[in-house]
């Protein structure tokens, strides 16, 4: 039997931000455990990168994650995070999806995978804000390099 998992990484533009939004995600297990498909979810704050938190979730099936991403709460919590990868153990999509901090520019786009650092990394193309991009350290749970074709 396949396992889908689906991965957001969030970051917040600021502690009341993100008060705000475990508000709306405390509020999302009532809603998960009805949900025919769900297994797993956990949310966890990176050990090296304080401000960057992590959201994975498990499901049965594709149609089930397919289902959770269109139920009208979860519609609404979206709008506090990011949007991320869904997968059957094999990427089949990923996109980037943050607001600025400084001017408050959206970006909603695909990337490519293999370049992730390289798309983590562009500026705002409104601002020049430059996004943190994690690096890795002695004792980081973080590595990650761009795959060159």
């Amino acid at each position: 039997m396949a396992i889908y998992l689906s991965m957001q990484r969030v970051r917040f533009s600021s502690p009341d931000a993100y008060d705000k939004f475990r508000t709306v995600f405390s509020n999302v297990r009532h809603h998960l455990l009805d949900k025919p498909g769900f297994i797993h979810l956990t949310w966890w704050e990176h050990p090296d990168e304080p401000g960057w938190y992590n959201e994975v979730s498990m499901w049965a099936s594709k149609e089930a994650v397919n289902d959770w991403h269109m139920d009208t709460y979860h519609k609404h919590a979206k709008e506090w995070a990011a949007n991320g990868a869904i997968s059957n153990f094999e990427l089949v999509g990923t996109r980037l999806l943050r607001i600025c901090p400084t001017c408050g520019t959206l970006q909603d786009k695909s990337y490519d995978m293999l370049a992730e650092l390289k798309a983590l990394g562009e500026p705002c193309p409104k601002c020049g804000f430059i996004f943190p991009v994690s690096e890795t350290t002695a004792n980081s749970t973080t590595v990650a390099k761009d795959v060159l074709i």
